[in-house]
C-alpha cells in the first residue's frame, strides 16, 4: 500500500533522506523511531507531496505521488502532531466542514456517531474546539479518516503531549482502523508505543533507515537496547 523506492530528499550539501526502501502492506501499523531530524518527518512529508523528491519514488497503492496528486490524496488522512482546527467551531462543525471539502456530505447524526465511535465524548462534540485536549482534537481526526474512507493514515507525532490514558487511547483507535484494513505509518519518539501498536517497526538515524523488523521479533527491552545503540553510535 506505501512503497518507497531510494526515495532521497537533498537541501543544497544536507541529505534529510538518503535512499530509502520501505513496502509497507494493507493493514500494517509502522512506526518510524529516530531521533528529530532523523528523516521521520521528510518521509511522510514526501508520501503527502508537500516536498519533492531529489530522487526516486514515494508511492501509494502503486501510484507515484508526484504523478498522481489527487488520487493518491484522496487515499490518506494526515494527522500532524498538532491537528489543525478551527477553535471557534465544535467538534462536530469542524467535521461537517472538512468533509464537505473532501466532496463528503454525511448526515448530522452518521458525523455524531462517527466522533462518537471516535472516543469523542458525547458532552464535546457540542463544544468549541478551543475547549479540547489534544486527544480530543486527534479524536475528530480519526473521525474524519474514517469520513473519508481514508485507505492510509499518515501519523507526525501523534502522541507527544498526551497522558497516558490518552495515548492508550489514541493506540486502541489505530487497532481499531487496522481492522478495517487502513494501513498506518507513524513517526514517533515513542518507542514503548510503537511496540504496543506497531506491526513493524524501522529505527532511523540522519536519513538512514538502519533497521526494520517486526514489532513481535523484539522485546520492549531489546527495542530500546537497540534503538539506544544507534543514537549513540
Amino acid at each position: 500500500m506505501l512503497e518507497t523506492i531510494d526515495l532521497t530528499k537533498k537541501y543544497g550539501d544536507f541529505t534529510a533522506l538518503n535512499s530509502l526502501n520501505l513496502k509497507i502492506k494493507e493493514g500494517e501499523i509502522f512506526c518510524l523511531l529516530g531521533a528529530n531530524g532523523a528523516g521521520k518527518s521528510t518521509t511522510i512529508n514526501l508520501f503527502l507531496n508537500f516536498i519533492k523528491a531529489t530522487h526516486g519514488k514515494a508511492m501509494i497503492n502503486g501510484m507515484d505521488v508526484s504523478k498522481h496528486v489527487k488520487e493518491t490524496k484522496q487515499m490518506l488522512s494526515y494527522i500532524p502532531e498538532n491537528l489543525m482546527l478551527y477553535k471557534n467551531l465544535t467538534g462536530l462543525e469542524n467535521l461537517r466542514f472538512f468533509c464537505g471539502l473532501g466532496g463528503k456530505n454525511q448526515s448530522k447524526d452518521e458525523l455524531v456517531d462517527l466522533l462518537e465511535e471516535s472516543g469523542l465524548q458525547t458532552d464535546f462534540i457540542h463544544k468549541r474546539v478551543s475547549s479540547y485536549s489534544k486527544g480530543m482534537r486527534q479524536k475528530v481526526g480519526i473521525a474524519l479518516a474514517r469520513a473519508r474512507g481514508a485507505k492510509v493514515l499518515l501519523l507526525d507525532e501523534p502522541t507527544s503531549g498526551l497522558d497516558p490514558k490518552a495515548s492508550n487511547e489514541f493506540s486502541e483507535l489505530l487497532l481499531s482502523m487496522k481492522e478495517r484494513g487502513v494501513t498506518t505509518l507513524m513517526a514517533t519518539h515513542d518507542l514503548f508505543r510503537a511496540k504496543d501498536t506497531g506491526t513493524h517497526i524501522g529505527i532511523m538515524k540522519e536519513g538512514v533507515l538502519l533497521e526494520k523488523f517486526e514489532s513481535k521479533d523484539v522485546s520492549f527491552q531489546d527495542l530500546e537496547r537497540l534503538y539506544l545503540k544507534h543514537m549513540h553510535n
